[in-house]
This record gives C-alpha cells, sequence and structure tokens, in this order.
C-alpha cells in the first residue's frame, strides 16, 4: 500500500551536533504507529517536519495529494480567537461537519465559550485536540496528547483514538496508552530510525535486543583494533604496500570508534533516606473539608502505614492534592482528627514546575546558588557530578530554568527532591515530561525506598507498577480504599474513574444533523439493516458480557490469586476488556433506541 505521509533521508543540525541523520517516517491509510526515544532525542522535531512546519538541513517529503494531516503540539498557539470553540471551528475544512467542533468539545468538557487567555493546561489540551479531531483527518500526528488531561479524558481520548478510520503518529510517555492503540513502533535513538512492525507492547524487549547486539559490535570492534595496535607495535618489518594499505585500515578503524554515537546513558536515581519513621506514619479519623457546598473530603478514615505507597486517583477538580494536604498536616479538617506519626521527614514533588525561576541557572537550583557543592542525604557532592547522574552536561550548569526542555525540567525537579532526606515521600504527577526509561528507573527507585510513599498520577501503568493500595473519588468527597494497582481497582469496582458516559448527549447530534438536512429529515431516515440489526441483538450481547464479568469478578473475589498469580493477572486484564465492551455496547444500544423513537421506527 502506497503511504500517505513519506519522509526519507531526515537531517538536521542544532548547534554543531547532528540530531537527526537519515530518519525516516513512513504512513499508510490507517496505520497506528508510536514514535518513541529518549527526552531530547528529536522526536518532537521529526514530527514537525513531518507536519511540514519545521524546514530540515535535508529531507524528501512525499504527501498522497488530497491528504489531510493534522498536527497536535504540545504547546498550542491559540492566535487572537476569543473562544476555544472560535478556536476548533478554524481548524476545519471547507466539506467538514461544523456541528463536530461543538460536540467534541463539550465531550472534552468544555463549553466552547472559554477565553483561550485564561484556560489552564488542561482545558488548553483538550481544546487543542478538539481542533485536530473534528475534521477527521486522513493523518493525525499528536505530540503527547495525554499531558495536563486527567483520566477520565485519557481513557475517553483512547476509544476515541480507536473509532476514527485516521492514520496516527504518536509521541507519548504514557504507556498503557500506546500499548493500546499502537500497532507498529518507530524508534529514534541517535539520529536514526528503527522501525519495528509491532505495537509499543513489544518494543522495550526489542530495544534490548537491539542495543545488546550493538554492545557485542563494539566489543568486537575493540578486540579488532587491539590486535592491528599489536600488529603495528611488532609486526611491521618494512613499509611495504600491504603495511602501508593495513595502517590504513587501523586509522579507519579507530576513527570508527570514535565517531560511533553511544547510546545515551540513563539517569542514576537514588533517594536519600532519613531515618525511619514510627510504624504508624498518618492516621486520619471522620476527616471532612468543604469549600463552600463543595465538598471535597467527607468522613475519611484512612490509616497509613510505614512502607505503605498508596496511589491517589480522580478526575480533575475531585480534590486530590487537598487530601494530600489534610493527610499531611498541610490543611486543617473542617472536622475529624489527623495524626501524624513520630520522626517523618517529609519530601513533596509537586507537579507545579512553574515554581521555578525561569532565570535561574540550572546549578544554582541543586545548590541554592552561591556554591559548587549540592546536599546529597546530608553529604556535600559536586554539583556537576550531581548533575551527570540526571543526564545533564556540565555545560549546561549555567543553563537558565526556563531554556530547559519539559523532561529536562522534570528531572531537575527530582534532583532537588531526592536529595533532601525522607521516609515520606508525597509523589504530585512525578510522570509528567520523563521518558520510559526514567519512568522505569523512577519505578525501581520507589520499589526499593524503604519509607512511605504517597504518590498522585493519572498515569495507570506506573500506578500499577508501584502503588499497594489505590484510593479513588467515587464522588460527593468520597472517597474508597482498593488494594493492588489500578488494574485491581478496576475490577473490583467494575468501572474506571468518573468513567465518561453521556450517551443522552452523544445521541442529540444524531437529530441535531438529522433536522439540518432535508435529505436526511425524521420523515425520510430509516434505521439500516445493520442499525435494525444491532438493535435486536445487543441486549443478549449485553447479558452475555455482564454473566462473564460476574463470574470472572466472582473468582478474582476468592483465593485465585493465592492459586494461580498468573490466572488471576489473566482474569483482572479481561475484567478491564468488559468494562469496556459492556460500556460501548450499552452506550450503542442506546443510541439506537433513541434514533428510532426519534423517527419513529
Amino acid at each position: 500500500m502506497a503511504p500517505l505521509l513519506h519522509l526519507r533521508d531526515v537531517a538536521l543540525t542544532f548547534g554543531g551536533q547532528p540530531l537527526l541523520e537519515a530518519a525516516e517516517i513512513a504512513v499508510s491509510a490507517g496505520e497506528r504507529v508510536c514514535l518513541v526515544g529518549r527526552n531530547g532525542s528529536g522526536k518532537s522535531t521529526l514530527l514537525k517536519i513531518a507536519a511540514g512546519i519545521v524546514e530540515p538541513d535535508h529531507a524528501e517529503r512525499f504527501v498522497q495529494p488530497g491528504a489531510t494531516i493534522r498536527y497536535l503540539p504540545q504547546e498550542p498557539d491559540f492566535g487572537s480567537h476569543a473562544t476555544a470553540l472560535a478556536y476548533v471551528e478554524a481548524g476545519l475544512g471547507p466539506g467538514d461537519d461544523a456541528y463536530r467542533a461543538q460536540y467534541l468539545l463539550t465531550e472534552l468538557g468544555l463549553t466552547g465559550q472559554e477565553n483561550p487567555a485564561s484556560m489552564s493546561g488542561g482545558e488548553a489540551r483538550r481544546a487543542a485536540l478538539a481542533r485536530v479531531l473534528a475534521p477527521e483527518p486522513d493523518i493525525l500526528l499528536l505530540d503527547e496528547p495525554t499531558n495536563h488531561l486527567d483520566l477520565p479524558v485519557i481513557e475517553w481520548l483512547e476509544q476515541e483514538l480507536k473509532s476514527l478510520r485516521s492514520a496516527m503518529v504518536l509521541i507519548s510517555h504514557d504507556r498503557r496508552f500506546l500499548t493500546s492503540l499502537s500497532r507498529a513502533t518507530i524508534w529514534l535513538d541517535r539520529g536514526v530510525t528503527r522501525r519495528m512492525e509491532r505495537g509499543f507492547g513489544e518494543f522495550e524487549a526489542w530495544r534490548d535486543e537491539v542495543l545488546a547486539q550493538e554492545e557485542l559490535e563494539r566489543h568486537k570492534l575493540d578486540r579488532k583494533i587491539a590486535r592491528e595496535e599489536d600488529w603495528l607495535r611488532y609486526g611491521v618489518s618494512a613499509r611495504r604496500t600491504r603495511n602501508q594499505r593495513r595502517l590504513g585500515e587501523l586509522h579507519a578503524l579507530r576513527d570508527q570508534r570514535r565517531t560511533a554515537r553511544a547510546a545515551v546513558g540513563n539517569v542514576r536515581l537514588e533517594a536519600s533516606e532519613a531515618q525511619t519513621s514510627g510504624k504508624l506514619v498518618i492516621e486520619a479519623v471522620n476527616v471532612s473539608k468543604a469549600y463552600g457546598d463543595n465538598v471535597v473530603v467527607k468522613n475519611l478514615s484512612l490509616r497509613v502505614a510505614r512502607g505503605d505507597r498508596i496511589g491517589i486517583v480522580g478526575p480533575n477538580g475531585a480534590g486530590k492534592t487537598t487530601l494530600i494536604n489534610l493527610l499531611t498536616g498541610a490543611l486543617a479538617p473542617d472536622s475529624g482528627k489527623v495524626k501524624l506519626g513520630t520522626a517523618l521527614e517529609m519530601v513533596t514533588l509537586d507537579q507545579r514546575r512553574e515554581s521555578l525561576d525561569p532565570e535561574t541557572p540550572l546549578g544554582d537550583v541543586l545548590t541554592g546558588g552561591g556554591s559548587d557543592q549540592v546536599m546529597v542525604g546530608g553529604q556535600p557532592r559536586h554539583v556537576v557530578s550531581y548533575m551527570k547522574d540526571f543526564l545533564f552536561q556540565p555545560i549546561q550548569r549555567g543553563t537558565p530554568v526556563g531554556a530547559l526542555s519539559g523532561g529536562e525540567r522534570g528531572r531537575l525537579m527530582l534532583a532537588r527532591a531526592l536529595a533532601k532526606p525522607s521516609n515520606l515521600l508525597v509523589l504530585d504527577e512525578p510522570t509528567n515530561d520523563l521518558d520510559l526509561e526514567t519512568l522505569d528507573l523512577l519505578q525501581e527507585l520507589l520499589a526499593d525506598y524503604q519509607g512511605t510513599v504517597l504518590l498522585v498520577s493519572h498515569d495507570r501503568d506506573f500506578i500499577d507498577r508501584v502503588v499497594s493500595s489505590v484510593l479513588i473519588s467515587d464522588g460527593d468527597g468520597v472517597w474508597t480504599e482498593f488494594a493492588g494497582g489500578y488494574s485491581d481497582m478496576l475490577a473490583q469496582r467494575g468501572r474506571g474513574v468518573g468513567a465518561k458516559a453521556r450517551p443522552v448527549e452523544k445521541a442529540a447530534p444524531v437529530a441535531a444533523k438529522a433536522a439540518s438536512s432535508p435529505a436526511t429529515s425524521a420523515s425520510k431516515r430509516k434505521l439500516s439493516f445493520n442499525e435494525k440489526h444491532a438493535l435486536e441483538t445487543l441486549p443478549t450481547k449485553i447479558e452475555a458480557l455482564q454473566a462473564e464479568a460476574a463470574k470472572l469478578n466472582a473468582a478474582v473475589a476468592g483465593d485465585l490469586y493465592t492459586r494461580d498469580p498468573k490466572l488471576f493477572t489473566r482474569a483482572t486484564a479481561r475484567l478491564e476488556e468488559l468494562a469496556r465492551e459492556i460500556g460501548e455496547a450499552e452506550e450503542r444500544w442506546l443510541e439506537l433506541e433513541m434514533l428510532r423513537e426519534e423517527i419513529g421506527a
């Protein structure tokens, strides 16, 4: 199949250093490709080249005539648009459905009348998503589409993208999002792309194989150079032509070894642990907190013991940060009591990276200024040495924070927080902008950490890998604790975080569009054969899915985990799929039933 978009031999140099060398992207109709690589490897730049926004030093770019492309940047530019709706409508083409702009904004929790100048990061991201999704283009180029989104919107976006026919290229740090959507993987590493015709779920094993083979080839090259150098010292008897050729080959081998771009190292994460805290870390008894009529926490009782890892999840506005502040004593409850344990030393990593002064040099953020030493676990270390642990170059010591990328700012916040001794880590969205390798290392750090962890995150995979229990908002200030990770909570609860299901609103566009066109008016519109068949068979399908879910719920509620942990994992994964399938089937049936009533069929 001929590609809709094909980039070949892409080359780009920044500051004398090659960022891209012979990179390539090919996307055919309906393909779903994820683009992965380390922070700073050039993923966003390559996507901008694909979108025609950045001009490379060299590239061959082909776009199928008539194919439409929409690009989602990490930081959208709203220009002079007065409202979010006007911004979204400006992205529509002449033949696009104008109603879809308002429909998507509503689904994403916006009215369309928001002023772009005063929107939050999450609102801006949702408006930008509506703008690129509304035209249903042939190719979608999405750069970190889940940034600043809460779990209900992320899960809604997954289902919306699955329903589109558009080809997609995705950049994301959200493992579950990539695994769910991708069918092919492009790995950008040291300026060069490699492609695997499988989804992200198999990427990491493939990447490790490639790097292991590369290390083996480097070892062989080093041995060959050593043999040739030994010959040069002891085996040359005369400057014959053969010897001159062999000497030239040695110089070529040395040059090959010198110019080879080695794989970027890993961040070295190590938390500075304080003395052991008391066994009881936090005890909350009937705690409540409200702001006017908005009840954020209602009669919460919770015990947090030393070594617990609690994930706090809920939609934006549920009060996750307020709950953290109550549990850590930073905020007094309206009623009830919070008791903190003994010998607590708490370190907080919050998501407000804007608290970093953009004018402050990177080195001064770590040292406090006026010194070249940073205190790590109470011991002095040279700031450059500590910077290297987090993949910063010595030359970046004087770089202003405002000039760092999002991933670099994330690593800087980690470096600053982990230098302080602690036995209670409070992590508010720590995964934002971090690459997959750094996420792996952060996960390993938390697994080895002897203290207690309170984690707020929208990253389902990271929650599954880190926490021992999940505290979830059930609305109206009610918080419920479930043992295990996010997938375990989903299996026990039967639904996700504030699952976005508004079938009545989704059925409205059918009626609205029918009323707006004589050719599809209610008097002429009829149910198709497929619609009639679905209307008749969906109830039976829903019952079968619910019966299967009930059977699996009974199994996991028993001693299945003790008897067969692997079967338990498969059962919980299937329960997650069933919850999604039941929701989709119920939503489709209700749409069709409302359509049937609307046209009097």
